[in-house]
């Protein structure tokens, strides 16, 4: 296949064009300039392409400036907007779209499955029903699109487990604040093997959310990590800390979603990684090498 991505050189880009390639399928990387510029010149990026895999978006552990919350909007939904338009130039589109979301879409106060309407009105709730919904259009050009929310992707070389991983090799890691925020969670192998499977399912359309199925507390992973390092593991990160380093994106940090995928499973897929101490003894050891 010939498969174009945004976001091809982030944490999962990286993983997802590595998979693709050993199996042979053609990688069109879009980047930045290229999906705020012209439409026409992104359609004939697009031409021929059979998928479209949308992971473009400003990360979001930094701190949450006015300016940078555009940035975090603008990076997600007028980039998927622009996805959509190149797409409407084109005769023959693409057949799929996979776009990313995320667990945000929910608070923190139950269990939620796919069969769960969103209902965060904070942030990050509002930013996920306008991004979803920006992907969703290219459903009227006859797309097939599948949105993918992912829990907090772990993997040994970005995203969370990279900043927090050398603390806790030292022993000086611990949870978040109290520790008893929920904690949903996936494995970078099992999120690229979930984004290939949705994109041979054929039958596969709609929402999925891409979590483990075994969600723990912020204690709980602390716990688990300080084993796999063989490290204790009690130092708390205050909370007055985290907001003074992220301001608001602080409560990213001190609350958490309790996610959990019914769709994916039920759609023939298997977690490799279903427990939290497998994921964590998998990095580490790998992360060793």
């Amino acid at each position: 296949m010939r498969v174009a991505i945004t976001g091809a050189t982030g944490f999962v880009g990286t993983h997802l064009v590595s998979a693709l390639s050993r199996q042979g399928d053609e990688v069109v990387p879009i980047g930045r300039a290229e999906l705020r510029g012209d439409s026409r010149q992104l359609a004939e990026l697009l031409s021929g392409c059979e998928l479209v895999i949308n992971l473009a978006g400003a990360p979001i552990n930094r701190r949450w400036t006015p300016a940078y919350k555009k940035e975090i909007r603008s990076s997600r939904i007028d980039t998927t907007r622009a996805l959509v338009s190149a797409m409407a130039r084109l005769e023959e589109r693409p057949g799929t779209l996979i776009s990313a979301s995320g667990i945000g879409a929910f608070d923190s106060a139950r269990r939620y499955s796919e069969a769960d309407l969103p209902n965060a009105t904070d942030f990050l709730g509002q930013l996920s029903l306008d991004w979803e919904a920006a992907a969703q259009e290219a459903e009227a050009l006859g797309v097939r699109v599948i949105i993918m929310r992912f829990a907090v992707v772990l993997g040994r070389d970005g995203g969370m487990m990279k900043q927090v991983l050398p603390p806790f090799r030292f022993g000086l890691g611990g949870p978040i604040g109290n520790g008893r925020q929920h904690f949903s969670w996936v494995h970078i192998d099992d999120l690229v093997a979930a984004i290939l499977h949705a994109s041979d399912k054929l039958q596969m359309s709609g929402v999925y959310h891409v979590s483990a199925p075994n969600p723990v507390s912020n204690r709980d992973f602390a716990r688990a990590l300080g084993k796999a390092v063989r490290r204790p593991a009690v130092l708390p990160m205050p909370t007055p800390m985290l907001k003074l380093a992220f301001g608001e994106g602080a409560d990213v940090m001190t609350s958490g979603q309790c996610v959990v995928s019914e769709r994916l499973p039920e759609s023939g897929f298997k977690f490799r990684y279903p427990r939290i101490d497998q994921a964590l003894s998998e990095i580490v050891s790998t992360a060793s090498n």
